[in-house]
């Protein structure tokens, strides 16, 4: 998961698990990929009214209104974290030495819908939490050195 896109994907997928179960997001996710043009941050980020009532009407997804704005609120973000950064992952990989209350507080104050829960959960589903995956897991292995990166 290297992309800015996959990641941001990722936390969009994240937010509209809250309150539901995984199985419902795993079945929902090809419809989310494309309700999100292929959760391209850009096109997530200009989102207007139509497409708001656009993925409100699609029945395929999570239809929150609450969800759906954070969505374009989140990527609006990205983007400018992306020009700050340079990346979404560049971004994320300068704060690799906070703690998970650091995490929660910087998400809380630079994203929508990112309690506790979602926070830790992205992290840790994109290996940015230490002890996501423990010892003898091939990620771990791959997280330590012994092996190729995630996402490669």
């Amino acid at each position: 998961m290297d992309s800015d896109d996959a990641l941001f994907g990722r936390l969009l997928l994240e937010i509209n698990q809250a309150g539901l179960s995984w199985d419902i997001i795993l079945k929902k996710q090809a419809h989310f990929r494309r309700a999100y043009h292929d959760y391209d941050i850009a096109k997530v980020a200009s989102y207007g009214a139509v497409d708001v009532d656009r993925l409100l009407s699609d029945s395929g997804i999570v239809r929150n209104r609450l969800k759906i704005n954070a969505a374009i609120y989140n990527a609006q973000q990205i983007l400018r974290l992306q020009k700050d950064h340079g990346s979404f992952r560049a971004w994320l990989s300068l704060q690799s030495e906070l703690s998970i209350e650091g995490w929660v507080r910087l998400f809380k104050k630079t994203f929508k819908f990112t309690g506790g829960e979602i926070t830790r959960e992205f992290l840790m589903g994109t290996a940015h939490l230490p002890g996501a995956h423990v010892e003898g897991c091939p990620i771990h292995a791959k997280l330590n050195g012994v092996g190729a990166v995630v996402g490669e």
